[in-house]
């Protein structure tokens, strides 16, 4: 399947098949490819926390208001942001770049986000809705579906995985197996509503 074809097939899958298992090579391959997401200053600011505790899956399931793709997918994945990546040793951001531009990207990190709390939080929030989509994507590449999900207790998910006091989590998504169809698709807004020249 092309990226086109994947992006016009991909839909919110809500039912999946609870038995079906994804191979630890597929489940590799599908994050590693989450993880080709850019960032700025390619901090990768994201961490997948894959939830395979059978009974943790159930705690989650719990605080997701009880719906079922938490339970039944073949992978959930949280996917989390750490706010303090920018400075939680930068140089290795750039470890394989030519030395002058470590150099540089390095203290322009440090310079961009200290004292910054907005940007922190900004960033890696829009590092892993990026990571998130790409999956996704590789997911429907694949041949399986997916779920982005914020319908949970982000307080209640946060303890039951540990969440350090330096992450937040930016949301969850289920992968696997589907047995019933999306929903047909609720409505498409026009492009003219949403697309604007120069200027609003």
């Amino acid at each position: 399947m092309n990226t086109i074809e994947a992006i016009q097939a991909r839909r919110s899958v809500k039912h999946f098949d609870p038995f079906h298992l994804m191979t630890e090579a597929q489940e590799k391959e599908l994050l590693s490819l989450a993880m080709l997401s850019p960032t700025a200053f390619n901090i990768q600011h994201w961490k997948f926390v894959v939830i395979k505790d059978v009974e943790l899956r159930k705690q989650i399931k719990a605080a997701a208001w009880n719906q079922d793709q938490v339970t039944d997918s073949s992978l959930f994945i949280v996917v989390c942001a750490d706010l303090k990546a920018w400075e939680k040793n930068p140089s290795r951001y750039w470890v394989n770049a030519p030395k002058e531009v470590g150099e540089f990207m390095v203290p322009a990190i440090d310079g961009y986000y200290r004292g910054n709390d907005r940007a922190q939080r900004d960033e890696a929030m829009r590092s892993c809705g990026i990571a998130a989509q790409t999956l996704m994507l590789a997911t429907k590449a694949m041949g399986y579906d997916s779920c982005p999900m914020d319908g949970f207790d982000f307080e209640k998910v946060g303890k039951l995985i540990n969440l350090p006091d330096d992450h937040l989590i930016a949301l969850c998504v289920a992968i696997g197996k589907a047995v019933e169809p999306a929903r047909p698709r609720g409505g498409q807004l026009e492009m003219d509503e949403v697309i604007l020249t120069d200027r609003f």
